[in-house]
């Protein structure tokens, strides 16, 4: 019992001393900020700044991504959607929701500053803007019923509107197809004459710029022009 008494008086008298040490520790810590507080504010002061600013700058940036990812998925989704109209669906369009779609395209493919200037004094464009390589371009867009053509002199106005706003590249967007004359005279003067076919590969996924490469083609032959006749006449 003597022992074990003496143990206990032992471990008590051994917290009394770890308490009194800290006690002694926190008084001196105590001590020290009053007497060097004028020289410590000013640097706990600038941490604490320092924290809210960078807490306050990372709220920022996660804010910033969130919003512009948010923006991108809504653009991919838009984009998306456009590209799975049918043309059964564009045929159905008024004239200014088919220019609308194709600004749709074209920023779909990223061209820059696109916009709609049709209207009844537009100068044979429909559409302004710049392609994905930095040309400019206008763009005159006609939303015909199928079964009809696209006459040389609606070309020939849209070469006089290239002219007229000075632009690089003349595009000419429709949703049936062009007349011989009216075809030869795009690609003799170097427009690009996209026509109901080339339309749906544009609306299906392929690029504006790809179809330069089947200008003046793809009208079909004999066979695709008696289904064409079958369908729409």
């Amino acid at each position: 019992m003597a022992v074990a008494r003496k143990r206990q008086v032992s471990a008590a008298r051994k917290r009394r001393q770890q308490r009194l040490k800290i006690g002694a520790l926190a008084g001196g810590l105590s001590i020290v900020l009053v007497a060097f507080w004028s020289v410590i504010w000013p640097y706990l002061a600038g941490a604490l700044v320092l924290g809210c600013v960078a807490g306050g700058g990372w709220w920022l940036w996660r804010t910033d991504r969130f919003i512009r990812g948010g923006d991108r998925q809504w653009r991919q989704d838009e984009a998306v959607k456009a590209g799975h109209r049918t043309l059964a669906e564009v045929d159905a369009m008024t004239g200014t929701e088919f220019e609308d779609f194709v600004v749709d395209l074209c920023r779909r493919d990223g061209c820059n500053d696109v916009r709609r200037v049709g209207g009844s004094h537009d100068n044979g464009a429909d559409v302004l803007g710049c392609l994905p390589d930095g040309r400019s371009m206008v763009i005159q867009c006609k939303r015909y019923t199928p079964k009809s053509k696209i006459p040389s002199r609606e070309v020939r106005d849209l070469l006089g509107a290239r002219v007229h706003f000075k632009v690089d590249v003349a595009i000419f967007v429709a949703t049936t197809y062009f007349s011989g004359p009216a075809e030869k005279f795009a690609t003799e003067n170097d427009i690009l004459a996209v026509h109901r076919d080339h339309l749906g590969l544009w609306n299906n996924g392929a690029s504006l710029l790809s179809l330069g490469a089947v200008n003046g083609l793809g009208q079909g032959d004999r066979r695709h022009r008696a289904r064409w006749k079958e369908t729409y006449e």
